[in-house]
């Protein structure tokens, strides 16, 4: 499950700003009922639904996931294993690389899969998207093709087509760069 301080921040600032749960909820595409989940802390929220919601509130996305404002402009260094790390579901989990960077339209993510957990259905989001196979196996679905990467195996593809990441025979991690904006 996630951090569940990210719905509590998601849910005082869209109280504070006087937005209602609906217009959130409309402007991100979602029912009233998942909406209501995610700021509830009773179901995932998908990091792309994480910078919607950030864009919607006016903050960064760093923000919601840390509580804090991003505070470097010409260079963010992040030492290893120093990332903010978030579990997106049972078996996929990431670190933000570049959350302390001001204003950033990228999103440098070090991704890690377990593959003795049920892989997570498609998403997709704005942009395009970038991973690179540092370690293990990755089977990467975009619509209606598989592709196989192994260690220093990278794709670039359309992130508004449906894509899913799962480890192939052991655990994997990959880098994924997320545009976003």
């Amino acid at each position: 499950m996630q951090d569940i301080e990210i719905p509590g921040r998601i849910k005082e600032l869209r109280e504070v700003l006087d937005i209602s749960a609906m217009d959130i909820a409309k402007e991100i595409d979602v029912s009233m009922d998942t909406y209501l989940k995610y700021e509830g802390g009773e179901q995932d929220i998908p990091i792309s639904v994480i910078y919607k919601i950030s864009a919607l509130l006016g903050v960064d996305a760093t923000v919601l996931l840390t509580g804090e404002d991003p505070r470097m402009d010409t260079a963010s260094v992040c030492r290893k294993g120093k990332g903010v790390k978030i579990e997106r579901y049972p078996g996929y989990e990431f670190s933000s690389l570049a959350y302390n960077f001001k204003g950033r339209t990228l999103e440098p993510l070090l991704v890690y899969l377990d593959p003795s957990k049920e892989p997570a259905d498609p998403v997709s989001h704005y942009g395009q998207e970038f991973n690179y196979v540092v370690e293990g196996k990755v089977k990467i679905k975009i619509g209606d093709r598989e592709h196989l990467l192994e260690e220093g195996d990278s794709i670039y593809f359309n992130a508004g087509l449906p894509h899913a990441q799962s480890a192939v025979e052991g655990p994997a991690q990959f880098i994924t760069i997320i545009q976003e904006r």
